[in-house]
C-alpha cells in the first residue's frame, strides 16, 4: 500500500484512565538544555495530559518545591502532581505549591522505599 496511510484503532475499554505525564523524570536527566517551564509547556500543548508529575530524584526523595513552583506558574491550568517524597513531615509545604500528590514511600515500614 505505497502511498497511503493505514490507521488501526485498537479498543481495549480504557476510556477513563487517566495519563499522567512525568516530566522531571526520577534518576534522569534530560539530553537537551531546556527550562523546566518549557518542557511543561511543550508536554501540555503537545500531549494534553490529565497531570504534570514532578518527581525528586528517587521514589521517596522530596520534590523540589521551587521546581513546582515554576511548573505551576508555567501552566496554571492543567493539574501538577509532587510525585515523591512527600510525608507527614512535609505534605502541607508541598502542596502550597501544587494540585495533589502521588504517595507511595511514605506509607511503607520506616518509610523505605525497600521494605
Amino acid at each position: 500500500m505505497q502511498g497511503k496511510t493505514v490507521r488501526h484503532q485498537y479498543k481495549i475499554g480504557a476510556e477513563n484512565v487517566k495519563l499522567l505525564y512525568n516530566i522531571v523524570p526520577e534518576a534522569a536527566v534530560y539530553l537537551a538544555e531546556r527550562p523546566i517551564e518549557s518542557i511543561a509547556k511543550s508536554t501540555v500543548f503537545n500531549h494534553k495530559p490529565d497531570a504534570l508529575c514532578v518527581s525528586g530524584l528517587t521514589a521517596g526523595s522530596p520534590t523540589d518545591t521551587q521546581t513546582l513552583m515554576k511548573v505551576k506558574n508555567a501552566v496554571p491550568d492543567t493539574t501538577v502532581l509532587c510525585n515523591t517524597g512527600c510525608n507527614k513531615n512535609n505534605i502541607i509545604e508541598q502542596l502550597k505549591h501544587a494540585d495533589g500528590a502521588v504517595v507511595a514511600t511514605t506509607f511503607k515500614v520506616d518509610g523505605k522505599f525497600e521494605n
